[in-house]
């Protein structure tokens, strides 16, 4: 008997001492450097501890646009490799384009190729005329739905990526609806910062540059329906200085960011300093291959998001599938922006449409009703407890202290985040932490009507009602495990709280009160229990 208490008392005694060193970091800042960098500890959601919260709206159909224009220019690129003059092309719609060929048989011709090549389009020929015929491409419905799904989706992980790989700490980054983004990031204080490094669409395009357009007509608002008028950003070294010259670029995009399989910096470009050096998965090296070789001695220009940072003469066909930009970066420019590219490009540009700064001021007070209401739980929980079963009360309350302590402490140790949900799942594990203790009392309390001694009642009450506490804990656990897995943030903080208390209150209700009768009745015999 004494063996098995020993060892149980250890155990829980060791426990406690880890915990509290582990908790302690979270409570206070008085503590040693040492201790708090080593220890983890818990952090706070966005409704207590303040920060951003931003709501995107995923531009899809632009997303399904570029799409269709890759699709266009490789149904173009097909055509030339079998021989098949195309004459002229268009658009048909967001998700359409028409190739124009010479009279005769190539319009048969080119269906019969494209079908075989690009298996995702619905593929139809035109209107046959004297001068020639059309034929046109359209991306097929399951096509669209996937694309639309997928600038969701991923668009998700890619924020996500670039957040982890930024440092933001614990942030919640979720799909809402078809094309909404919502993300939230605890602690972020710097609104614009969270904007540019969330919104920063990535589009990497290559575009060529209009040799034959006016850039003073272009100025003055006369731009060819086909092109468009940028800027490309430049900075003096010497005064820091910087200026923009613009540039009148094809609209369409030969290249786009989505088939970058690698971006790093690398010293030594031409203009000195940093720049990022890419390298093309298989689809896209074929691509720069052909788009450099169809293009020689023409400027290509490099754009992302908006903005030109190189437009080089091609000198001659690049088949490596690797390429540079340049644009007076510091390192830490140029760093940011291969782990911005890295983490992938948004598959579509995204717009902030609701950017909402939560102040540290509601989180303290969200942090004192929630420990406030906790507190008050708890005290009615210990009261009710000792008025009800007395002594035996008294035993469950003190697992109840050790209950909220291992909570905490593993919160910490899996760094959690303690949101207002949080707080109530606490509130609710405190209320379930002494329910056990119920069941098992009431046991004990028909064992001792059974005129059986204290000592034999305990041990019987605590075996018949072992399923019994098991049964009913397995079964919210489930639920709480439910709750995590298709819940969304808050839902996961308060099934995070639940599951654990639910998990921990096995412990204290099997072990820790159970300890403290053994110890008694090891002592001297109890003959008769305040129950």
């Amino acid at each position: 008997m004494w063996k098995s208490i020993r060892w149980r008392a250890t155990l829980i005694a060791v426990l406690t001492t880890v915990s509290i060193a582990v908790v302690l970091p979270s409570l206070t800042d008085s503590l040693p450097e040492t201790w708090k960098k080593k220890m983890p500890k818990i952090h706070l959601g966005l409704d207590l501890q303040g920060g951003v919260f931003l709501r995107l709206a995923v531009e899809i159909d632009k997303a399904i646009e570029n799409t269709t224009l890759r699709y266009a220019d490789d149904a173009r690129a097909i055509c030339r490799e079998k021989g098949i003059p195309v004459l002229g092309w268009q658009r048909a719609g967001v998700d359409g384009f028409s190739l124009k060929l010479p009279p005769g048989d190539f319009a048969g011709r080119a269906l019969a190729v494209l079908k075989d090549e690009l298996g995702s389009l619905d593929l139809s020929q035109g209107e046959t005329r004297p001068d020639g015929a059309t034929l046109i491409g359209r991306l097929k419905p399951a096509e669209v739905q996937g694309i639309r799904t997928n600038a969701v989706s991923q668009g998700v992980e890619t924020i996500r990526n670039r957040i982890d790989q930024f440092g933001v700490r614990e942030p919640q980054i979720v799909a809402e609806g078809e094309d909404r983004i919502v993300v939230q990031l605890p602690g972020v204080k710097d609104q614009q910062r969270a904007i540019e490094l969330v919104g920063k669409t990535a589009l990497l395009e290559f575009k060529l540059v209009d040799e034959g357009a006016s850039i003073e007509e272009a100025l003055k608002g006369n731009i060819p329906e086909d092109d468009e008028i940028l800027y490309q950003r430049s900075v003096d070294r010497q005064t820091g200085r910087t200026t923009k010259t613009p540039l009148v670029l094809k609209k369409r995009a030969l290249l786009t960011g989505d088939t970058i399989k690698t971006a790093k910096v690398n010293f030594g470009s031409e203009r000195g300093g940093a720049h990022v050096s890419l390298s093309f998965d298989a689809r896209g090296t074929k691509i720069f291959d052909r788009v450099t070789a169809e293009n020689v001695k023409r400027r290509l220009a490099i754009v992302l998001d908006g903005t030109v940072y190189s437009a080089p003469v091609i000198q001659e066909r690049i088949s490596g599938g690797e390429a540079q930009i340049t644009g007076d970066f510091t390192a830490e420019q140029a760093s940011d922006l291969a782990i911005v590219l890295r983490a992938g490009s948004l598959p579509a540009p995204v717009k902030v449409i609701q950017n909402v700064t939560v102040g540290p001021s509601l989180g303290q007070d969200s942090i004192q009703k929630g420990v406030r209401a906790a507190l008050i739980g708890a005290i009615l929980v210990v009261v009710f407890m000792g008025v009800y079963y007395r002594f035996a009360g008294l035993v469950a309350d003190f697992a109840l202290i050790f209950n909220i302590l291992f909570l905490l402490a593993g919160m910490a140790l899996l760094e959690a985040t303690l949101t207002l949900p949080g707080i109530a799942g606490i509130i609710l594990a405190i209320g379930m932490a002494v329910d056990s203790n119920v069941l098992i009392f009431e046991r004990i309390r028909e064992e001792i009507r059974s005129k059986k001694t204290v000592r034999a009642s305990i041990d019987a009450g605590y075996d018949k009602a072992f399923w019994t506490v098991v049964d009913s804990h397995v079964t919210t656990l489930i639920t709480a495990m439910i709750l995590f897995q298709f819940g969304t943030g808050p839902i996961k903080g308060f099934a995070v709280t639940l599951s654990m208390g639910v998990a921990i209150n096995l412990f204290t209700a099997l072990v820790c009160t159970k300890v403290v009768f053994d110890y008694i009745n090891a002592r001297r015999p109890m003959q008769a229990l305040s129950i």
